[in-house]
């Protein structure tokens, strides 16, 4: 009997398996390469670019290890899994001299820092880093200190006071903040990292088609939890890993009302997925130090059905129609404000009710750059909102639209993400977008 049920297993899980040849997902050894080629370009080429664009000369990473600061943890080589004891590293970059790269540590950081504590001159690590100020004299020493990023926020007090107390007094007033430089290592794109985004974006796309498929779904049985679990369990047998809990929501003809917060916090724990219902999924995977994000809508078809009602398409298309809005008013150097305010402007002068709030993605799921609206604050937004849009730069395009459905005498919200980059020609989607609601099932026409 056991021999009989390993089988049937293998025979239900083989089509899955074989769909997923063609995503090419690599080996941990192999990732490792990748991960390290793309962080030797961007400690080599881009950053010493950014530094000069930034008006720093010195650039300070601080970090004990497990409490490491963000940017920290994407300059690390693969096989740092965290810092090391006290882990410094000193980026120089004069106005005239070579770009240089240093640890502060007793051995070098992976093949692309040298270590440079030398404990039979400075015993004290603290030491061996005042002698390298010392000797450079930088006309700015930049620190991860920001009140509207936290990510660019990553200098703990502890670290920030002794760092102080051993700084000689005549640099004490060369301590600047390192956002601008800090947000600009992080939102900025390589030409690699671009290429391989799109795998990133179809690697999502191929498991969502999966899970919202009646190979997962069975109508009257299946909860959207149970549907949650599977993404979290798909995702790690391929060897990945998502960096946010996914959330499966739904909507459908009855009297209950759409409520925002009821696809994050407020969810049933068991709501069974009928026929005739709307699903939503929100769903994002970490692959290769980058992360995807995404946000599609498939319909449940009655026995009496064999596509997606028109209604529910008309609704989905002033989505794609916001998209279209928002994306067309990226401008290099126009703020996530200015850019949000445009496009709710065009919208409502459509007929269209929208909400915006998109966000840049990258290293970090909800990444640093120019933050394009809130859903709770769709007037601007403080601070992260007045950031300038760059080139080279990659966004998850989140937005809604809320439509009248006369047939289910209520207001829908179609909630759409998908993800693409910036760049001197425009915006583009990285593995395109959804342009309607998926059927499920897909083949019944």
């Amino acid at each position: 009997m056991r021999n009989f049920i390993s089988i049937f297993c293998i025979y239900l899980c083989f089509p899955i398996l074989a769909q997923d040849d063609y995503l090419n997902i690599l080996n941990e050894k192999d990732r490792a390469n990748i991960v390290d080629e793309i962080l030797e370009d961007r400690l080599d080429n881009l950053l010493p670019t950014l530094m000069v664009n930034e008006g720093v000369e010195m650039w300070i990473v601080i970090s004990r290890e497990y409490n490491e600061d963000p940017i920290l943890k994407t300059m690390l080589p693969s096989t740092w899994l965290s810092a090391r004891r006290r882990t410094i590293l000193v980026f120089h970059k004069p106005k005239v001299g070579e770009f240089e790269k240093i640890a502060i540590a007793r051995y070098d950081v992976g093949k692309l820092l040298k270590g440079a504590w030398d404990l039979d001159v400075y015993p004290d690590q603290w030491e061996s880093l005042m002698s390298i100020i010392e000797d450079r004299k930088p006309q700015n020493i930049a620190l991860n200190l920001s009140g509207d990023y936290g990510l660019a926020d990553g200098l703990v007090y502890t670290e920030y006071k002794e760092f102080i107390e051993y700084l000689p007094a005549e640099f004490h007033d060369r301590v600047v903040s390192s956002e601008n430089l800090a947000i600009s290592w992080l939102e900025t794109r390589t030409q690699r990292e671009l290429e391989l985004y799109k795998d990133i974006c179809k690697i999502g796309h191929h498991i969502l088609q999966q899970a919202f498929s009646l190979d997962v779904i069975t109508p009257g049985e299946t909860a959207t939890e149970d549907v949650v679990w599977w993404l979290r369990d798909r995702v790690r047998s391929l060897g990945l890993d998502t960096w946010f809990h996914p959330t499966v929501s739904l909507q459908r003809k009855d009297v209950e009302k759409f409520d925002h917060l009821r696809s994050f916090s407020k969810r049933p724990d068991r709501l069974i997925i009928k026929k005739g219902d709307l699903l939503h999924v929100d769903f994002g995977v970490s692959y290769l130090r980058l992360n995807s994000d995404q946000q599609q809508h498939f319909y449940v078809l009655n026995e009496d059905e064999d596509d997606v009602p028109i209604y529910l398409q008309e609704a989905f298309k002033k989505s794609n129609r916001l998209q279209d809005i928002l994306t067309s008013n990226f401008k290099e150097g126009r703020t996530g404000n200015e850019i949000l305010l445009a496009s709710l402007e065009t919208a409502k002068g459509e007929g269209i009710n929208p909400s915006i709030y998109t966000h840049p993605i990258g290293t970090h799921g909800h990444a640093a750059g120019p933050t394009i609206g809130m859903w709770d604050q769709q007037e601007g937004v403080k601070g992260r909102g007045e950031y300038p849009l760059h080139y080279n730069t990659a966004y998850s395009i989140e937005l809604n639209t809320s439509s009248e459905i006369d047939e289910w005498s209520k207001i829908i919200r179609i909630m759409l993400e998908e993800d693409g980059y910036f760049g001197e020609d425009g915006f583009h989607y990285f593995d395109g977008r959804a342009t309607e609601i998926f059927a499920i099932p897909r083949n019944k026409k």
